[in-house]
């Protein structure tokens, strides 16, 4: 899904929530589920789309209708270390569409 994808899906009301997916190395990947599926977003190229920061992803949003938005951690330490068998879920945070200090303007 590319970014005028996004914003017509979220206009028709039919994308369900976003999540940013923080990796290692300070990469930001955003994924918009929809209708069960997950999709992850696509620049101009047709490559995924990397982000640097939760500002940076707000700015890329503005002007998207409110969704639900999480800020997703993958749990590196269990691939590091080898702790805890079984699946591990991301640690899964909501944030703001749009930073507090644009709220506040």
């Amino acid at each position: 899904m590319n970014m005028q994808q996004l914003f017509d899906h979220a206009r028709d009301g039919q994308v369900d929530e976003l999540n940013l997916i923080s990796l290692e190395g300070g990469i930001y990947l955003l994924e918009a589920h929809q209708a069960g599926q997950r999709h992850l977003l696509v620049d101009a190229a047709g490559a995924t789309l990397h982000l640097r920061s939760v500002e940076h992803a707000r700015d890329v949003l503005q002007g998207l209708p409110e969704l639900p938005f999480y800020l997703l951690h993958t749990v590196v330490h269990t691939e590091m270390c080898g702790f805890a068998d079984g699946p591990q879920q991301p640690l899964r945070v909501p944030i703001a569409l749009q930073s507090a200090w644009m709220r506040d303007a």
